[in-house]
């Protein structure tokens, strides 16, 4: 079940993503940046275990950004990732916002859900926002994808 994550789920959501930044596979979150950021996140949740987390991060009037996309191994391929993704579409339709961007080691996965690849200076304001806190700064070597909502 995917659901709105609540603040008693921010040390599971940690946990979760911290687990694949220390893979080098996305980037560390601060426990204080889940708790400022948590009505961004969702939670996949099976059998009262979250298992699954993703946020959908408002960048500008049109544009949002698919951030912080996880799924436990134990749980991996059976489709929560791509409904976790799915569902951040669906809420970005809803907001109004045209345009869904990610960042990602893994394009292949994005492009499945209708993703197209583009040029990371597309978003310059991603680059100074948290790309600058990368340790990877400026030699980046995740891959940009887009999704266009049709209205």
């Amino acid at each position: 079940m995917i659901r709105k994550a609540l603040i008693r789920d921010a040390k599971e959501i940690l946990g979760i993503i911290n687990f694949f930044a220390n893979r080098g596979e996305m980037l560390h979150r601060s426990t204080n940046e889940i708790y400022e950021n948590i009505r961004d996140f969702i939670v996949y949740e099976t059998d009262e275990e979250v298992v699954g987390v993703s946020s959908l991060h408002i960048d500008w009037e049109d544009l949002a950004e698919i951030r912080s996309l996880a799924v436990k191994e134990k749980s991996s391929n059976r489709g929560i990732g791509s409904a976790m993704v799915r569902e951040c579409i669906r809420e970005a339709k809803e907001l109004g916002i045209k345009k869904v961007f990610t960042l990602t080691y893994v394009p292949p996965f994005f492009e499945k859900l209708g993703f197209k690849m583009v040029d990371k200076s597309q978003f310059p304001h991603k680059i100074w926002s948290d790309c600058v806190k990368c340790p990877k700064f400026p030699g980046c070597d995740e891959t940009a994808l887009i999704y266009e909502i049709e209205t």
